[in-house]
C-alpha cells in the first residue's frame, strides 16, 4: 500500500515538474516576445550632422503672431491660422514646429483626448503603443529622408507628456499615418469625403474647378485650429496646403505650377503591417509633379497599406483624373468628360469591377452620394467657385429629400474638418472657416502669397473681395436645432440622461435619431419603446448597410427581452 502511494506521489512530482518547466518555457517566450516587440517598436531619428537651428528663437508680434527668419505664423481675423515656412527639411521642421508649438501640443491633447475618450483604459493604451509600434516597425523604412528630417524638427516642439505612448519623434510619424490605421482597421465614417471638378464646357468660364469635402473626424475640438500653411521647401515646388499642428502630409493642397491634390478614403482589407501613409504620399505629388503624368509616375513608386484615391488636377492639362491606388494594384481614372466626381469607392475599369469595391459602393453612403453629386452638378448648369461651394454645403438626398441633418449620405455631412475649392489656372484656393463648411470660404492667391516680401503684418493675407459669403444655413431654427441635437448626442455618448423624444424633435427626418433613442431606451430595459424607434429608424435613408443590420438585429434583441 505504501509502494503504491510513494509511486503516486513520485508520479505527480514528475507531473508538477513538467508543468512547471512547461510554465518556465511559457514565460521566457513572453518576456523575449515582449523585449523584441518593446526594441523594434522604438523608431531612431534621423540623423542630422548641424542641428544649429534648434537654437533659434521665434520673435512674437502678439499673443498669435511670430516671425522666425523669413517665416512666420499668425491667426487670421477670419479664424483661420496661416504660416509660411521655408529652407531645409529638418530646419524647416524646427521653425514649423517653434512658430506653432502651442497647436501641435493642443492638437495632441484633442487627439489623444478622443483615443481615450474610446479607449479609457491607461494599460490597455500603454499595450496600444506597442501594438502600433509592432505595426508601424518599418514605416520609417517607408518614408523619404527628407519627411523624416522635417518631422524630426517638429518634434522638438511637442509635448513631453506623452512619454508613455513613445518619443516625441515616434508619436508625430505614428500621427501622419493616423489616417490609414483609422479608415483600414475600421472600415467607418472616420473618413467618408467628398470632391469634384468640373473644365471646359462644364465650367462657366471653361477653367478647371476642383472642391472638395474633408470629412475626417476626430472629434470638434480637433478641427478647431486649421493651419493654411504655405511651404517654400529648399526642393521642388512650392505649394500651399490646408493642415494641423504638427502634421505635414497633404490632405488637400496645391502648387505653384496648379497642380492640386486631394485624397479620398476607400474600402481597405486590414493590413499586416506598415507602408507609405497615404498622406505622405500626396505631400510628394504636391511638392514634385506639376501635371497628372507626374503625378501618376510618384504614385507609382510608394507601397502603401490602405486604399485611396488621389484626385489630381492640373492646370498644364485643364482637368482632373482619380489615381486610385491598393496595396497590390494602381488605376487611373480618367472620365473623358467635362467633369469627374469622387466619393469612397473606385470608378477604374480594372479596381471598380473588383467585388469588395462594388460592395464598398453600394452598402456604404458611398454609391449615394456619389449620385447626388452627379444630380447637383446637372442642376447647377456650368460651374463657377461660388455654385462649387453651394454644392459642398448641400444637405440634401436624392432630388432633394430632407434626410435628417447630418446623415453621412449628404455631400455635407456637417462634420468637415475643412472644405476647399481650387481654380489652378488663376493660382485661386478658397479654404472654409467654421464651422464645419458653414462658414465663410477665405480666397488666397498663391502668386501674390509667394510674392510677398516678409509677413505684412498690418493687413490681410487673403482676398477679401473674392472671399465667399458665410451659409444663411447658420441664422436658422434648424442650425440651431442641429447644434443642440448633437450636445444631446455627446450626452447620450457619455451615459446621461436625456428625454429622447426632445432629441428626435430636434432632428425628426434623421434615422439615427431614432437609433439613438432606440438604444438609449434598451439600455434602460424599455424594450417596447425601443422596438418602435427603430421600427421608425427603418421608414428613414439609411446611411449605410451596417447600420441597418445592426437596427434589424436591435429588434430581434426586443423582441426576446419583451
Amino acid at each position: 500500500m505504501s509502494l503504491k502511494k510513494g509511486k503516486k506521489r513520485s508520479g505527480w512530482r514528475r507531473l508538477g515538474r513538467a508543468l512547471l518547466y512547461i510554465t518556465g518555457t511559457i514565460v521566457l517566450l513572453l518576456i523575449i516576445l515582449v523585449i523584441y516587440v518593446v526594441s523594434v517598436s522604438h523608431i531612431a531619428p534621423p540623423e542630422i550632422a548641424d542641428k544649429q537651428s534648434l537654437q533659434w528663437q521665434r520673435k512674437p508680434l502678439d499673443s498669435t503672431s511670430y516671425t522666425l527668419g523669413n517665416s512666420w505664423f499668425r491667426k487670421s481675423e477670419s479664424g483661420l491660422y496661416e504660416m509660411y515656412v521655408e529652407g531645409k527639411p529638418f530646419e524647416r521642421g524646427v521653425v514649423e514646429g517653434k512658430l506653432s508649438a502651442e497647436l501641435i501640443q493642443r492638437q495632441e491633447d484633442h487627439f489623444t483626448d478622443q483615443i481615450k475618450k474610446m479607449i479609457p483604459s491607461q494599460s490597455y493604451l500603454k499595450f496600444l503603443r506597442y501594438f502600433v509600434g509592432f505595426f508601424n516597425r518599418h514605416l520609417a523604412d517607408n518614408i523619404a529622408e527628407e519627411n523624416k528630417e522635417e518631422i524630426y524638427g517638429i518634434s522638438f516642439s511637442a509635448s513631453d507628456r506623452y512619454d508613455f505612448i513613445g518619443t516625441n519623434y515616434e508619436r508625430i510619424l505614428n500621427y501622419h499615418a493616423a489616417h490609414d490605421i483609422g479608415h483600414a482597421l475600421q472600415n467607418m465614417a472616420l473618413v467618408a469625403c467628398t470632391s469634384f471638378g468640373t473644365w471646359n464646357g462644364a465650367s462657366a468660364d471653361s477653367n478647371l474647378i476642383i472642391g472638395r469635402n474633408f470629412d475626417f473626424y476626430v472629434g470638434d475640438k480637433f478641427a478647431e485650429d486649421k493651419i493654411v500653411a504655405f511651404y517654400k521647401p529648399e526642393k521642388g515646388y512650392r505649394f500651399m496646403m490646408v493642415t494641423w499642428g504638427g502634421f505635414t502630409g497633404v490632405a488637400s493642397g496645391m502648387n505653384e505650377k496648379g497642380l492640386t491634390v486631394t485624397i479620398n478614403a476607400d474600402k481597405s482589407d486590414i493590413p499586416t503591417g506598415s507602408a507609405t501613409p497615404v498622406s505622405l504620399v500626396a505631400r510628394e505629388v504636391l511638392q514634385y509633379a506639376k501635371n497628372i503624368n507626374e503625378a501618376w509616375a510618384i504614385a507609382q513608386k510608394h507601397k502603401m497599406f490602405v486604399s485611396e484615391s488621389f484626385l489630381v488636377g492640373s492646370a498644364e492639362d485643364n482637368r482632373a483624373a482619380i489615381i486610385e491606388k491598393t496595396p497590390e494594384k494602381m488605376d487611373m481614372y480618367d472620365p473623358k468628360d467635362q467633369f469627374i466626381t469622387c466619393t469612397n469607392h473606385f470608378q477604374g475599369a480594372t479596381l471598380g469591377k473588383e467585388e469588395k469595391n462594388i460592395k464598398q459602393r453600394d452598402e456604404t453612403s458611398s454609391g449615394y452620394r456619389f449620385n447626388r453629386l452627379s444630380e447637383l452638378l446637372q442642376q447647377h448648369g456650368p460651374n463657377t467657385p461660388q455654385k462649387t461651394v453651394d454644392i459642398l454645403r448641400d444637405r440634401y438626398g436624392l432630388h432633394g429629400e430632407n434626410i435628417g441633418m447630418g446623415n453621412e449620405r449628404a455631400i455635407n455631412q456637417l462634420i468637415a474638418h475643412h472644405a476647399v475649392v481650387f481654380e489652378p489656372k488663376k493660382k485661386m484656393v478658397w479654404v472654409s472657416t467654421a464651422p464645419w463648411q458653414l462658414g465663410k470660404f477665405v480666397a488666397y492667391n498663391l502668386d501674390s502669397v509667394f510674392n510677398m516680401k516678409g509677413l505684412q503684418y498690418d493687413h490681410e493675407i487673403y482676398d477679401s473681395a473674392k472671399t465667399i459669403a458665410a451659409d444663411p444655413f447658420l441664422q436658422t431654427q434648424d442650425y440651431r436645432s442641429f447644434v443642440a441635437f448633437r450636445a444631446m448626442k455627446a450626452d447620450i455618448m457619455d451615459g446621461k440622461e436625456v428625454d429622447v423624444q426632445q432629441l428626435i424633435r430636434l432632428n425628426p427626418e434623421y434615422y439615427h435619431a431614432y437609433v439613438l433613442a432606440g438604444d438609449y431606451e434598451f439600455k434602460h430595459k424599455r424594450y417596447q419603446a425601443a422596438e418602435g424607434y427603430y421600427q421608425k429608424a427603418l421608414t428613414k435613408v439609411i446611411a449605410t448597410k451596417g447600420e441597418e443590420d445592426h437596427i434589424r438585429k436591435q429588434l430581434e434583441k426586443c423582441a426576446k427581452s419583451k
